[in-house]
């Protein structure tokens, strides 16, 4: 079992930390470049080229049916859940097999409103709601993949 973090933009890294050291379960801070993780037997780094989608790529091929996933980014959310993985956003949502192909079409939509020159706000602002949210949904995500490997 392990913990894969997008890291380059994720605001829960310490949020990860704390879930996962409970939990006993490492963790990969994946990213494009150097961050600072902290010294501790269960976190390692993997800093991967700064080329498009090195950090995704890296993740995706090392996901799997022992893997929880973190990331704010849709279309890793997709690869990551077609390898297996268990995938969580920042804000404590999960992605599932039954909600990635409604994100992918509202992130297509998005993204041709905003190329027609349309003005639409961003997602709203990461609160301490989110955050919270964000370590009971992790801590949940890591007590189901503990009980579904411990069955066979």
């Amino acid at each position: 079992m392990r913990v894969l973090v997008d890291a380059d933009a994720c605001p829960v890294k310490d949020e990860v930390y704390k879930v996962a050291w409970r939990h006993e379960v490492p963790v990969v801070i994946v990213s494009n470049s150097w961050l600072r993780v902290p010294q501790h037997p269960l976190v390692s780094r993997q800093v991967v080229s700064d080329g498009f989608d090195a950090a995704d790529d890296w993740i995706a091929e090392a996901a799997g049916s022992d893997t929880v996933v973190i990331t704010a980014d849709i279309l890793l959310a997709d690869r990551a859940l077609k390898a297996g993985a268990r995938v969580l956003a920042p804000n404590g949502k999960p992605f599932t097999m039954n909600s990635i192909g409604a994100a992918i079409a509202t992130r297509a939509i998005m993204a041709d409103l905003r190329a027609g020159g349309d003005q639409i706000g961003g997602p709203r602002p990461f609160s301490s709601a989110d955050r919270s949210a964000f370590l009971q949904a992790l801590d949940r995500e890591l007590i189901s993949l503990k009980r579904s490997l411990t069955q066979y």
